[in-house]
């Protein structure tokens, strides 16, 4: 029951040092990228008081949740391929199941709490402020950040419960995600975004179409890629013979929606890229380089927990 799990196989991983040295290096660099981009995110709404209102405040709790989940991951995956390690204890898989099970379920919860703030803004604009007022913001992400805890506990629990038939797991994580969970908040926020581009349309101004789509799109394209990237990783057939077809995938859906979440949003929107102008960049970079340090020292534990 306690029996080391190997992570991959000769197939999967490959045995080669400098292949290894060069994954890690890969790893390494998208690692930095994507924890730049969202700290730049967590930095630029607490320190830029014009970014001080519901759909930042959402994004902020993105870019943490991306933090998470990519931190407990790539990490571990290339302390293993610099030390040519495929072996985890029974409980470092255990606590990796949890935490990233922790950060995927809120992410999803948190893009359908994102989904029904847009559908306020522009389907009740008149009542906007009101509606979502900061006790009620806070209510919603402490209730994302609690739900998927319990998720992430149940969930983990009932995986460990069931005797496994290998301790052979060919991905460079485990993860059991649930199919009901990713269905219900899709078809929310399906059913709510065909609630604002009716409410969209029927605006007479061609530029009030324009402003309230820009709203929209960065919102949309992050929920797309989330499950564009999850569909290639789970819903493919499996295969008796685990491919390194299997491991790109994993990594895809890992990777990709962390990494372009922040560019999506400081692309398509002017206040972040005034956040992050010249004016504020100093004290945005002192901001950055002090939460990237309380970053590194909360992944530790995990990281301890995972080699031992």
């Amino acid at each position: 029951m306690f029996m080391p799990i190997k992570i991959g196989n000769e197939s999967s991983f490959s045995s080669i040092r400098e292949l290894q040295i060069l994954h890690f290096s890969l790893f390494l660099v998208l690692y930095l990228a994507i924890v730049l981009g969202n700290l730049l995110i967590i930095s630029a709404v607490t320190f830029d008081q014009k970014l001080h209102t519901p759909m930042y405040f959402f994004l902020m709790n993105l870019a943490i949740q991306d933090l998470g989940a990519v931190s407990v991951t790539i990490p571990n995956s290339m302390a293993n391929s610099l030390m040519n390690n495929r072996h985890i204890s029974s409980a470092g898989c255990a606590a990796q199941v949890l935490s990233l099970l922790f950060f995927l379920s809120s992410d999803i919860a948190l893009l359908t709490v994102m989904a029904y703030d847009r559908y306020v803004a522009i389907c009740n604009p008149l009542q906007y402020e009101t509606v979502m007022n900061r006790t009620f913001c806070t209510q919603m992400i402490a209730g994302v950040w609690v739900a998927g805890l319990l998720y992430a506990v149940m969930h983990t629990s009932a995986t460990f419960a069931t005797p496994f038939c290998s301790n052979i797991v060919n991905q460079f994580f485990f993860l059991v995600v649930s199919i009901i969970l990713l269905a219900g908040c899709f078809a929310f926020i399906v059913i709510t975004y065909i609630h604002i581009f009716m409410a969209v349309l029927k605006i007479p101004s061609i530029q009030g179409r324009k402003k309230a789509f820009s709203t929209c799109i960065p919102h949309l394209v992050v929920f797309s890629i989330f499950c564009f990237t999850g569909s290639f990783a789970y819903f493919r057939p499996p295969s008796k013979t685990p491919s390194f077809l299997d491991i790109v995938l994993a990594v895809m859906y890992t990777i990709v929606p962390p990494m372009f979440n922040p560019i999506i949003y400081s692309m398509r929107n002017k206040e972040i890229k005034n956040s992050l102008s010249n004016k504020h960049r100093s004290k945005l970079l002192e901001a950055t380089v002090s939460l990237a340090s309380e970053c590194c020292q909360a992944c530790l534990p995990l990281a301890v927990i995972s080699f031992h």
